[in-house]
């Protein structure tokens, strides 16, 4: 599925990143990822760090005020950089083929602890 958002389109792997590494290899990679685009010194996604390693995702073509735009979409807590957890929610929030997926897991985890009780 190729989704675009303020026009940057992209294509949507993390569905079949998540069938083929289930759901604690998709988190794995997605923290590497993080560890990819991060500024070591603040251990934090700056805009200094995603602008530095835009061409890892492919992302090199883009504006300063794009990249910006990436980040606030993901800042929750309002410092201007993202931390591991918010990169993650903004990825699974960013793919709505995941997030429907994520449902199910959830579902067949729940499912599965009360078949052991």
């Amino acid at each position: 599925m190729s989704t675009s958002q303020k026009g940057v389109e992209f294509q949507d792997f993390l569905p079949t990143m998540a069938n083929k590494l289930g759901g604690e290899g998709l988190i794995g990679e997605l923290c590497n990822g993080f560890q990819l685009l991060m500024d070591v010194d603040r251990g934090l996604i700056t805009f200094e760090s995603l602008k530095r390693n835009a061409a890892l995702l492919g992302l090199q073509g883009l504006k300063d005020d794009e990249l910006r735009s990436m980040l606030s979409e993901g800042d929750m807590d309002g410092d201007g950089a993202l931390n591991q957890m918010e990169f993650c929610v903004m990825m699974f929030r960013l793919s709505p083929d995941l997030m429907e997926e994520s449902e199910v897991w959830l579902e067949d985890a729940l499912q599965q602890e009360f078949n052991d009780l």
